[in-house]
């Protein structure tokens, strides 16, 4: 007989509690979710009040009768998923296929899985929260009814297969949207002068950048204006007419939570948004280590809060004393954003003595990276401020205004361990100067600069904005950026996040047919009521009907309207060799390809050959652009017929105007040899895929050199 019964998510966060529970105890993992809405339909009755039909997955049947029989041979079950909607809907499910009361004790939540926290959750067990369960249930109904009633009109005039998603498709407008911001931005002109001066005393050079005349501050914006300043200058004296010292204090960020966490890793380790989630989910549930065994590293990794335990803040104080100093100590506290769930407290190292050096050999290198980016980041927040002295120097010739800045480090802080943004503005080095003392001109030049458009979204930016403007919540920025991603909505190119055509065309039929779907206030006011379903003060049912009302009729009103619409295609100059029409360009999954507008009739396609305005450096030819598997642009002559005919002009590098051209034999051979192959293969939606048929092999040994 199970004394108890302990159902988790996963085995390894099984295998960490279970040396923490004596006696007859049993941990078992549920996999994940063992039943959910079917995949073969919507699933949604909405005739009856929109009830879920909720079946066991498939593939966990054996699973569940392992369960089930545990369940049985138990005095008691606890159910010990995650503690968040996602694991209170998991625990809610599990409860229905073991036959246990909802409303009995059977809940037990972990925020960290050390001896402490897993003694004190299976000390204090609660029932199930139904309102966190209805929460999960709300948004997966709603989320469910938006793919099934809009999917279908994209299959009817896009392309069958496709899909929308409600937080998915306000991603892809911003991304959309901040594209053709940077497509309709117009550069403006913009000057700087630098004046590069020496004091007398000690010869000390130093760099003062032009503000004004007389205390007004004047923009530049052509040469003509600074010209005649420069003009103005050439004879000038330079004296200083002002000096200010101070001191300057630089406050710690506060502790991880989800979306900083996802930041901060992707701008510093390169890790992607699904990386960093998967890996922060390992050192949750917990690594081997020696002498301690399995042992969770952090804190639960899905959270907006960040508040810190008091026994944390102890913690840290002490380590931080002990190994720095007491000067390097200030205890903090971090308010929680009111609109935050503070159900968890920050990201935090669950042992403060495991330092990320001490547990590195037991680590992945990934695992040490983010662990090490958690521990540091959680430890400077409760550091004291690192301080700099400050001068800022006023510098005049013949009525014109520069101004010099400079810094120095007084007292490092808590930047002994973090430094969450390294400091864009450049100090100068300012020597001891007087108010009235002549310094001397050494060299003054002007820069000309242009205005530049918006950057485009990285994962890191996008999470941010997402989170700014009330869209989605931490659990869900990783699966919705991987989503768009997969669906090719969207290409990441350097970290930076592009539409792709069949992402544009996506969009615009949404945006001008289902304008509230992505709509960022309206979907930012619908996570609000999955909030107020949260702590009961809605019922997940009314927030559905309130929706499904409207959004009902719209898509009656859609499907009317576009269903004798047909969508047009662009016309390219190509005519279709087997039945002479023109050839039109249409989007499919790996870009635009060229296709008959015959279809079905006739069923020609090939794919879209982009040129460049730069002729072959070889032979004068047009140069095509191609692209390897992992989207990688290389530029091939299209007389290039293999190795030994025609041009063998193949690069990675776009070739300039007049450049000689150098071929390396070894990596041109491969990828000509590569894209020949692929070339023989079927030219419609394969045909596409001619583009991107060069081995990772090509790619890596580019790299390597």
């Amino acid at each position: 007989m199970i004394d108890k019964l302990v159902i988790v998510e996963s085995p390894a966060k099984a295998n960490t509690i279970k040396k923490f529970l004596g006696g007859k105890s049993k941990v078992v993992a549920s996999m994940g979710h063992i039943r959910d809405l079917p995949k073969s339909k919507m699933g949604i009755n909405i005739e009856k009040d929109f009830e879920p039909e909720y079946i066991n997955i498939r593939g966990k049947a054996s699973l569940i009768n392992s369960l089930k029989k545990d369940a049985k041979d138990a005095k008691k079950v606890y159910l010990a998923t995650d503690p968040d909607r996602e694991g209170e809907a998991i625990a809610w499910h599990l409860a229905y296929i073991l036959g246990i009361d909802p409303e009995s004790i059977c809940r037990v939540t972990f925020n960290e899985i050390t001896k402490e926290a897993v003694k004190n959750g299976m000390n204090n067990p609660r029932k199930i929260d139904l309102n966190l369960a209805d929460a999960q249930q709300a948004r997966r109904v709603l989320d469910r009814i938006v793919g099934y009633k809009i999917s279908p009109v994209l299959w009817k005039k896009v392309k069958r297969g496709l899909s929308a998603g409600r937080v998915q498709s306000v991603a892809v407008k911003l991304i959309v949207d901040r594209e053709e911001e940077i497509e309709k931005f117009i550069p403006e002109e913009y000057w700087n002068i630098n004046l590069m001066v020496s004091d007398k005393k000690t010869k000390t050079k130093f760099n003062c950048k032009f503000v004004g005349k007389n205390g007004e501050k004047i923009e530049l914006h052509s040469k003509e204006e600074v010209d005649s300043i420069l003009a103005d200058l050439e004879k000038a004296k330079y004296k200083v007419v002002d000096v200010k010292k101070g001191e300057r204090k630089r406050n710690p960020a506060p502790p991880f939570t989800t979306s900083t966490l996802q930041q901060d890793a992707s701008r510093k380790l390169n890790f992607a948004l699904k990386k960093t989630m998967s890996v922060a989910q390992s050192l949750y549930e917990g690594v081997k280590l020696p002498e301690y065994g399995e042992t969770g590293l952090i804190t639960y990794m899905r959270t907006d809060s960040t508040r810190i335990s008091n026994e944390a803040i102890e913690a840290a104080k002490e380590h931080i004393i002990k190994v720095y100093g007491e000067n390097y100590y200030e205890n903090r506290f971090y308010k929680t954003k009111s609109e935050a769930q503070d159900a968890h407290e920050a990201i935090r190292p669950s042992h403060i003595e495991l330092t990320p050096e001490l547990v590195k050999d037991s680590l992945s290198a990934d695992q040490y990276k983010l662990y090490r980016l958690i521990y540091n980041r959680f430890m400077a927040s409760q550091m004291a401020s690192a301080v700099y002295d400050t001068v800022t120097v006023g510098v005049d010739g013949n009525k014109y205004n520069f101004k010099a800045n400079g810094q120095t480090m007084k007292f490092k802080g808590y930047m002994t361990l973090y430094v969450e943004n390294e400091e864009k503005e450049e100090f100068e080095k300012i020597p001891e100067l007087e108010v009235g003392e002549e310094v001397k001109k050494e060299n003054i030049e002007a820069k000309q600069s242009f205005t530049e458009p918006p950057a485009r979204y990285t994962e890191a930016s996008l999470v941010k904005t997402l989170e700014e403007k009330g869209i989605g919540r931490p659990s869900t920025y990783a699966p919705t950026i991987t989503t768009i991603l997969l669906r090719r909505y969207i290409e990441k190119v350097q970290k930076q996040l592009i539409p792709t055509d069949l992402g544009r065309v996506v969009n615009k039929l949404l945006v001008e047919n289902f304008g509230d779907v992505v709509n960022v206030e309206f979907t930012a006011q619908i996570e609000e009521e999955f909030d107020k379903i949260a702590i009961g003060d809605e019922k997940w049912k009314k927030v559905i009907r309130e929706f499904y009302t409207p959004f009902g009729k719209t898509v009656e009103k859609v499907e009317k309207e576009l269903e004798h619409v047909t969508l047009t295609y662009e016309e390219s100059d190509t005519p279709c060799e087997k039945c002479g029409r023109m050839m039109v360009i249409k989007y499919g999954r790996y870009g635009k390809f060229l296709a008959c507008p015959g279809y079905p009739e006739c069923q020609n396609a090939k794919p879209l050959i982009e040129t460049i305005d730069v002729p072959c450096p070889v032979c004068g030819a047009t140069v095509q652009i191609r692209k390897t598997k992992n989207k990688r642009n290389y530029y091939i002559c299209e007389k290039n017929g293999g190795i030994g005919e025609g041009c063998y002009y193949i690069s990675w590098n776009k070739p300039k105007e007049g450049e000689k051209f150098i071929p390396n034999n070894d990596i041109d051979k491969e990828i000509y040899e590569q894209d020949k192959k692929k070339s023989k293969k079927n030219p419609t939606k394969k045909a596409t895929k001619k583009s991107s048929s060069k081995t990772k092999k090509v790619a890596k040994k580019t790299t390597k050199k």
